[in-house]
């Protein structure tokens, strides 16, 4: 396989799991912010369509596996319980790419008992909305004499 397709599949794989990274390493390998915003939502949603799919059978699995005398009321859980109260699923969606991961919001979806077409209809453009943000922003920095000099 080519260089620039073990990068690319790199990245696409790495923003299943971290949103982030889609734009950073895209602009890292020198991607148009097009083409960065378009690798970064196709790997969150990729991972949306899998734990949408698969989402009760694997929190099930993880419950089995992990299961600990937890206490049911953690700052956590009421944190996502009041997030979810105030915003609901456009709350969820929305800081999904800022302090969850696609999957954790995704679980958090569907634990609620959200429609597929819903979350997928939310990560969507939240994740398209996050990844221009992301894409064009971290450009800019880049731009910026100081950072030039500083990565070379």
């Amino acid at each position: 396989m080519s260089d620039s397709l073990i990068t690319f599949l790199g990245i696409y794989f790495l923003t299943y799991f971290k949103f982030i990274a889609g734009p950073l390493l895209g602009s890292a390998a020198g991607y148009s912010v097009f083409e960065t915003i378009l690798i970064t939502v196709a790997g969150t949603m990729s991972s949306v369509f899998v734990f949408t799919l698969l989402g009760k059978k694997f929190k099930e699995f993880l419950q089995l596996r992990f299961s600990k005398k937890k206490p049911i009321f953690s700052k956590k859980n009421r944190t996502v319980v009041k997030l979810w109260k105030k915003y609901g699923e456009i709350g969820i969606a929305l800081i999904t790419p800022l302090v969850l991961t696609p999957i954790g919001g995704t679980l958090i979806l569907v634990s609620f008992g959200t429609k597929k077409r819903r979350i997928y209809f939310h990560m969507l453009w939240s994740s398209t909305l996050w990844a221009t943000f992301f894409s064009l922003t971290i450009d800019q920095i880049l731009s910026i004499p100081l950072f030039q000099n500083l990565l070379g």
